[in-house]
C-alpha cells in the first residue's frame, strides 16, 4: 500500500535469534575475542607465548613430581601422558565455564549502552579458551610423540568427539550460569566451587577402574552409572584413548571403561540438552540484563 513502509527484511529492535546470531555476527565476535585477549596479555612481553610456556612447565612438573618422584609411572604406564591429557581437557572446560559465567556481567558497559546479541559474550569465552587450549594440545602431542604416540583414525575421532562434547557442555553451562550471574552474583562463586572439584570427579588423576571397583564392592552400582553420565568423565576417557592408549604397546589391551560407545552417545545427548536448556534460560531473561546491570 502507498504510504506504508515496507517492513520486509526488518525485525523488532532488541529481538535476537539466539545462538544463531553468533554465526551471523563474525566481525563482532572477533572484536570481543580480541578485546579479551588484549586485556589478558596487556603489558606482557611474551604475550601468547605464555600459552605454550605454562603447559610445557606443567607437563615437566607432572612428569618429575608425580610420575618419577611419587612413582605413579610404576602403577600406570606413561602416567604423565595419562594425566596431562585429562588436565588439558579439564583446563579447557574450566576456562570456558568460568569465563562464560562472568562474561555478561563483565561487559556491563556494552550491555547497557548498545544492543548486540548477548550470546556473543559467553560464546567469546569459548573462543578465548580455545586460543589457550590449542597450545596445550601442541605440548601434549609433542610429549606423546616422545613416548611413542602412534595415533589411529579411531583415536583421532575420539579426540574430536571429546572436544565437541566438552565445548557443548561447557557453553551450555556457561549460558545458564552467565545469565544467572547477572541477577545473583553468588553464581560465580558457586561455579568456582564446582571448578575446584571437577578434576576429582573425572578420571584425571586416577583410573576409571579404581572408581568402578570401589563402588561395585560397596553395592553402589547406581553411583557408577551417575559417574559415567557425567560428560566430562566420558570426554576425558576419550582423550585417554586418543593420546595415552596410543602410547602403550600393542599387546597392552584396551584400557577404556566398558560400553564406551553407549556412554559416548549419552554424553553427547546430555551435552546437547545442556546447551539447549542453557540457551532457553538465557533467552528468557536477557531482556532484563541492561536493567539489572
Amino acid at each position: 500500500m502507498s504510504g506504508q513502509a515496507d517492513t520486509q527484511g526488518y525485525q523488532t529492535p532488541g529481538e535476537s535469534a539466539g545462538l544463531l546470531e553468533v554465526f551471523r555476527q563474525p566481525f563482532l565476535m572477533s572484536l570481543i575475542v580480541h578485546k579479551e585477549l588484549r586485556q589478558r596479555y596487556r603489558g606482557s612481553v611474551l604475550g601468547m607465548l605464555w600459552s605454550y610456556a605454562k603447559p610445557a612447565t606443567q607437563f615437566l612438573v607432572f612428569y618429575f613430581a608425580i610420575g618419577v618422584f611419587m612413582r605413579m609411572n610404576q602403577q600406570i604406564e606413561n602416567y604423565v601422558i595419562y594425566m596431562f591429557s585429562g588436565v588439558v581437557l579439564i583446563n579447557y572446560f574450566t576456562e570456558v565455564f568460568g569465563n562464560a559465567t562472568r562474561a555478561v556481567a563483565g561487559n556491563a558497559a556494552l550491555v547497557k549502552k548498545i544492543y548486540l546479541p548477548r550470546e556473543l559474550f559467553p560464546t567469546s569465552a569459548l573462543w578465548v579458551a580455545l586460543a589457550h587450549f590449542l597450545p596445550q594440545v601442541v605440548v601434549l602431542v609433542v610429549g606423546a610423540l616422545l613416548f611413542g604416540w602412534a595415533p589411529s583414525p579411531m583415536g583421532v575421532g575420539a579426540i574430536l568427539v571429546a572436544f565437541l562434547i566438552v565445548s557443548t557442555f561447557a557453553l551450555g553451562l556457561g549460558l545458564f550460569s552467565g545469565a544467572l550471574n547477572v541477577f545473583y552474583r553468588d553464581a560465580e562463586n558457586f561455579v568456582d566451587l564446582i571448578l575446584m572439584v571437577v578434576t576429582w570427579v573425572s578420571p584425571v588423576l586416577y583410573t576409571w577402574a579404581m572408581v568402578h571397583d570401589v563402588l561395585v564392592s560397596h553395592g553402589a552400582t547406581w553411583l557408577w552409572w551417575v559417574y559415567q553420565l557425567n560428560p566430562m568423565t566420558v570426554a576425558v576417557e576419550l582423550f585417554h584413548y586418543g593420546f595415552w592408549q596410543a602410547t602403550l604397546p600393542a599387546d597392552a589391551g584396551a584400557a577404556m571403561a566398558p560400553h564406551m560407545g553407549m556412554w559416548t552417545i549419552c554424553a553427547v545427548v546430555v551435552s546437547v540438552l545442556c546447551l539447549v536448556g542453557g540457551e532457553l534460560y538465557f533467552r528468557s531473561v536477557e531482556s532484563r540484563f541492561a536493567q539489572e546491570l
